[in-house]
């Protein structure tokens, strides 16, 4: 047995002792697949397993995320800190090698997948910040950003659409430096291949716009390494790799079988396996000493890699400084200490402003103080507003649109940072979400909030990951009119707050949008969702300043309320000299949006009938839910149980805030096609609905105490 042959034995079989001891897991990929891994891991991947967060490492990603013993084995081996011990706690409770791989719960393991397709498009995202970063920094003789990104991919990766999505858009923008093995064995998890996937995918991605290589035996690590090569000479392409693997390879009775990808082989098939393979039967989970000195010498080589960037970053300092505190700035993921007074204030003018032009408005100013501020939409700039002028577009200046004028002002290249995503919303989420977890960007990508139902699974993703994306999501709700119910969002915000770690913030006017993208830019630990409106909404007249955050005597709370996610916009003054300045109110209005104008009027129209209505702005449940239990007694007094919320959207969840004898006012159908106004109007959003609503609950409330 060769060395190379030893050590990919050693992946395979740690990989199945791992999975049988677990009694649960994926053996097959791991059997079949750990020969171009190991190719990979080995003769080509750039990285330092003393420091997995080494910025100019090359990324790895292991989109077929169910052969997780594959990664884990290989960073066992490479010397990452994980332990043989946490290979034999795989998939139990508190250790560092569950199921499917997770960001940031394993060192090494750069994004969290599992969910088929996303890894994919997260390589995308990552090659992508690569090229932008190194577009902007790089100079002659200082290539201080210049990596590749690897991935795996399986056959479930490539029948996903998202891949499709992404794979067009990679190709397009001939990412030289992105280069997938695709472990083409034919068998997804109830039967072979040929039941649902027989299409030629190497014509496809040739028809995308990719190189493709196919590699017959996954056996002949020399001809995987010669496919790599090639593939690293491609320098405006992306790369598929398609090696022909066998799952369960070495598995007398499972391999070629589907019964080898999703469960233990069993005792007896693990000790048959080993025995074909020309292993020892005992002990399990060896490690020859010979394997283990060869894989260990990737620490050696990966702390001279990173040791000659560091002097290449230093002799850069040198001689560009301040574009190389620009970019130590970025790629430690810290703020310019000024870039919040870049942040527009709002005067109150005319008709108003709708939230998505205020929205723009905003982004245009941060871009001019955050340079990594990248984004796009999914082909709705127009309406979206999330275009930066003069920040050119990111695009291959040899590709396809390089005959194109830049559509904001400042050309066409990868250092362009508005991102012309296409109509493909799925595909831009789990983009963005590999720029994210790249590093060195802030990342935004915008269209339609009913659309966001397309792009769920990567925004659950970014939450789970913890990864700094700006969702912008726009026309929110059944005000956007004449489009009618397939673009009118009804149940969107439900879905939005339903996810874990998820920061959903829906503004009521200019100014809260201006505190929202604060909140959004300073948020790195998780993702945010803006909510905007097509339609115009009032700029509220604010006071200067606030007592206790709550709200002024005498006017309307700053937008800084914002932040604690719900605030007494408009209270009840006391008239009375010293303590508080408010009295209890009769009723609560709580509104989120362009609802609060709605809960304003009616507070309006009821204290002419000498009913004190206080009004809560409430942009985020996330953030106020995290406020102390004292300043959301503040908000929401307990003992004040006349409360009415509205918001253009379904009821589901507000009836916490709204309490046991509150009402909501709420949309618990699809829309309409007409007028905007009209259709608010239709579905009970008007001022004399939302008095009737508080006269209500106040009655119920007081015949009840009665």
């Amino acid at each position: 047995m060769t060395l190379d042959e030893l050590c990919v034995n050693t992946i395979r079989l740690l990989s199945v002792d791992a999975v049988q001891k677990a009694n649960s897991g994926h053996p097959g990929m791991p059997l079949g697949a750990a020969p171009m891994a190991y190719t990979l891991w080995m003769r080509r991947l750039k990285h330092n397993p003393s420091d997995p967060q080494w910025f100019d490492r090359d990324r790895f990603v292991l989109s077929a995320g169910h052969g997780s013993m594959l990664l884990y084995s290989l960073l066992h081996l490479t010397g990452y800190d994980l332990s043989m011990d946490e290979l034999k706690r795989f998939r139990q409770w508190g250790s560092r090698t569950p199921g499917h791989p997770e960001r940031c719960r394993t060192p090494g393991v750069e994004v969290t997948t599992g969910p088929l397709g996303q890894g994919f498009g997260n390589g995308v995202g990552m090659a992508m910040a690569e090229a932008h970063l190194g577009a902007r920094y790089n100079r002659p003789g200082f290539a201080v950003v210049d990596h590749y990104t690897y991935g795996i991919v399986s056959d479930g990766d490539l029948m996903e659409g998202v891949s499709s999505e992404t794979a067009s858009l990679a190709g397009h923008l001939g990412l030289g430096k992105l280069i997938y093995l695709y472990d083409d064995n034919r068998i997804s998890l109830s039967a072979a291949t040929g039941l649902t996937f027989t299409e030629d995918r190497a014509a496809r991605f040739r028809a995308y716009g990719w190189h493709t290589v196919v590699v017959d035996d996954g056996n002949d690590v020399e001809a995987v390494d010669a496919a790599l090569t090639e593939a690293q000479g491609e320098k405006d392409r992306p790369s598929l790799i398609a090696v022909r693997t066998h799952l369960g390879y070495g598995s007398p009775h499972k391999q070629d079988t589907f019964e080898a990808h999703g469960s233990p082989l069993g005792a007896d098939e693990v000790r048959l396996t080993k025995a074909n393979l020309g292993w020892p039967l005992e002990p399990d989970f060896l490690v020859p000493p010979a394997a283990l000195a060869h894989f260990r010498s990737s620490q050696g080589r990966g702390r001279a890699a990173q040791s000659a960037w560091t002097a290449n970053l230093k002799a850069y300092m040198e001689t560009y400084p301040g574009l190389a505190a620009e970019f130590k700035q970025v790629i430690a993921g810290q703020l310019p200490a000024d870039w919040e007074a870049a942040v527009p204030r709002f005067p109150v003018e005319g008709e108003g402003m709708a939230t998505r032009m205020a929205s723009g408005r905003v982004i245009g100013a941060l871009a001019a103080k955050l340079t990594n501020l990248v984004g796009g939409s999914a082909d709705l700039d127009p309406s979206t507003f999330t275009g930066i002028a003069g920040a050119g577009d990111f695009e291959d200046r040899a590709g396809p649109g390089a005959d194109l004028q830049g559509s904001l002002g400042g050309g066409w290249s990868y250092a362009g940072r508005n991102v012309h995503f296409g109509v493909r919303e799925h595909g831009m989420g789990s983009i963005l979400n590999g720029m994210a977890a790249h590093g060195g960007l802030i990342p935004f990508g915008a269209t339609f909030l009913v659309f966001s139902d397309y792009m769920r699974p990567p925004i659950r993703l970014a939450a789970l990951m913890g990864l700094g994306v700006i969702f912008v999501f726009t026309h929110d709700s059944i005000a956007l009119g004449e489009d009618g119910p397939t673009h009118q969002a009804v149940e969107q915000l439900a879905n939005l707050r339903a996810i874990p770690g998820l920061v959903v913030v829906r503004p009521c006017d200019a100014n809260e949008v201006a505190v929202a993208w604060k909140v959004a830019v300073e948020t790195r630990d998780r993702p945010v969702a803006l909510v905007l409106t097509r339609q115009s909404v009032p700029v509220l007249e604010r006071a200067e300043s606030a007592t206790d955050g709550l709200s002024v005597a005498g006017g309307l709370a700053p937008a800084e309320g914002l932040r604690r996610g719900a605030y007494v916009l408009a209270g009840v003054p006391s008239g009375g000299p010293g303590g508080s300045p408010f009295s209890q109110p009769d009723v609560i209005l709580v509104a989120s949006g362009s609802e609060v104008q709605l809960a304003l009027e009616a507070r309006s129209c009821l204290s002419d009938r000498g009913v004190r209505a206080s009004v809560v702005s409430m942009p985020s449940w996330e953030l106020f839910d995290e406020q102390p239990p004292e300043y959301q007694e503040c908000v929401l007094p307990s003992d004040v149980l006349a409360r009415v919320v509205v918001e253009a959207g379904t009821a589901q969840g507000w009836h916490r805030y709204a309490g046991p004898k509150g009402e909501v006012i709420s949309v618990e159908r699809f829309g309409a096609s007409a007028p905007g106004k009209v259709v608010m109007r239709e579905y009970g959003f008007t001022t004399e609905h939302v008095v009737d609503s508080a006269l209500r609950v106040i009655r119920s409330c007081r015949n009840e105490l009665a």
